[in-house]
């Protein structure tokens, strides 16, 4: 299935273009959404959403995760792949427009920062977006980047553009996937979530099979869970949730403020940072790696 583009033209077209996406969360400058078709970053931002709302279904997620989880695109080290996003810029990103290694080491810098004590932070935040080296085995944005959801239940109203973007995804004519629990039950716990599938899900498959991988659990949470704007900011979805997720959670709120207000012009020398960094990937994910 694709989408009609006269769909698709409808809806970035026709939509109030002072429309913002869920104002009362977003006070400050970041993550605005609007549908603007006069706006070339919003409407490639809103291009991006509507594939992934369209697209991403059950189904979809399930197949992703048998075919990335053999785990046999590229064997690499963390620093290569890393090296790799210099040619990447995420098209469902409102704020910045740059290269995301310069997000990456912006983002562990802070940490480093804030918490000076805490080395597996640090590399945490200089990971947390690797998974989006799958831009790069010929995956669309739309499967790669953007907040994530749970598939297999009833979308959230936080979600962004959640009431324009899901009109065509099969799922919400399946009656019981458009029930609040859906395929789940209460408190069953993330990890028993089926998350839509992009750069997090697939970063914290590669780390949880690699054998070398030291990192505490505390990390695994924020690297898959660090797009869940709709869990970790809005507040929905806590009915599938479990003590252990709440008590993660504290985690992945402190990582966002460095992971959203980091964003600017100011790019750090990553060249004089590496030797610090290359040290900690060597204490928590040493070797080569398989993506």
């Amino acid at each position: 299935m694709t989408i009609p583009k006269e769909m698709e033209q409808q809806l970035l077209y026709h939509i109030d273009p002072s429309l913002q996406y869920r104002p009362d969360l977003n006070p400050t400058a970041y993550r605005k959404y609007t549908i603007d078709a006069e706006d070339p970053i919003q409407k490639r931002v809103f291009e991006t959403y509507l594939k992934m709302h369209t697209y991403q279904t059950v189904d979809f997620v399930q197949k992703k995760r048998q075919q990335y989880g053999s785990f046999n695109k590229i064997r690499m080290p963390i620093m290569a792949a890393l090296e790799k996003l210099n040619d990447l810029i995420d098209e469902s990103d409102p704020d910045v427009d740059m290269p995301n290694i310069v997000h990456a080491f912006q983002t562990a810098e802070e940490i480093r920062a804030k918490h000076p004590d805490q080395d597996w932070f640090h590399l945490t935040g200089l990971i947390h977006d690797l998974g989006k080296v799958m831009a790069f085995f010929n995956e669309p944005q739309w499967a790669v980047v953007g907040d994530t959801f749970p598939v297999g239940c009833r979308f959230a109203k936080s979600i962004v553009y959640r009431d324009f973007t899901f009109i065509l995804n099969p799922d919400c004519e399946n009656e019981k996937l458009s029930t609040p629990l859906g395929m789940y039950y209460r408190h069953c716990g993330l990890e028993n979530v089926l998350m839509s599938w992009g750069h997090d899900e697939y970063m914290h498959m590669v780390l949880k099979n690699h054998p070398g991988c030291t990192l505490p659990e505390e990390a695994f949470y924020v690297i898959r869970f660090h797009s869940f704007y709709p869990w970790h900011t809005a507040g929905d979805y806590d009915y599938l949730c479990n003590d252990k997720d709440r008590k993660m959670m504290k985690w992945v709120q402190e990582f966002n403020k460095f992971d959203l207000y980091t964003k600017s012009e100011n790019v750090p020398d990553i060249d004089e940072l590496m030797p610090y960094y290359q040290k900690l990937i060597d204490k928590y994910v040493p070797g080569d790696v398989a993506f």
